[in-house]
């Protein structure tokens, strides 16, 4: 079993909603009905936004449609539609960010190595209000609080800025040419 979000997924929601008969398969996930989903993009017009947690409360499978519960509020997603969810018994750190849990758990292998950081482990322990469990190898974790360097990306965005700059710079000269 891998220990990505997606893995992690898949088996608690085997171990934790054990599927019925009525279910939604779409974009590689599997909704039923008690699973607990994540909005991963904004939708104005549902007022629901990218990281809000709801659960599944009905698939109807002759208006192909689902409905999840976000804190009281229902709303109705087309099969088409479900793009926009996720499951959530498991999340990645990034998109845990802001928000608060009663307790988190975070997989600790040497698997992931060039993601055992010192503040991506931070980050990932902080929404936790009672409880932290860090399950894996020791070397993993040790590796994680020792590594307080953060990768260096390679966005190019300098280099894209100087040439959209000279770019605008040729294009208004040759505007401005008579």
């Amino acid at each position: 079993m891998g220990l990505g979000a997606r893995s992690l997924n898949i088996e608690l929601q085997k171990a934790l909603n054990l599927p019925g008969e009525i279910r939604a398969e779409r974009f590689g996930w599997t909704f039923c009905p008690g699973d607990k989903v994540m909005q991963v993009e904004n939708n104005h017009d549902r007022d629901v936004y990218n990281g809000d947690l709801g659960i599944v409360r009905s698939t109807d499978l002759e208006q192909s449609e689902l409905t999840v519960d976000f804190d009281g509020r229902e709303v109705s997603y087309g099969f088409g539609e479900l793009d926009e969810l996720v499951l959530a018994y498991a999340t990645t750190i990034h998109k845990s960010q802001g928000s608060e849990y009663p307790a988190v758990v975070i997989p600790l292998t040497t698997q992931h190595y060039t993601m055992l950081m010192r503040n991506l482990l931070y980050t990932g322990i902080t929404p936790a209000r009672r409880l932290v469990v860090l399950v894996g190898q020791r070397k993993a974790l040790a590796i994680a609080v020792r590594n307080q360097g953060t990768r260096r990306r390679w966005s190019k965005l300098r280099e894209w800025l100087l040439d959209k700059q000279n770019t605008d710079i040729t294009a208004a000269l040759t505007a401005a040419a008579p």
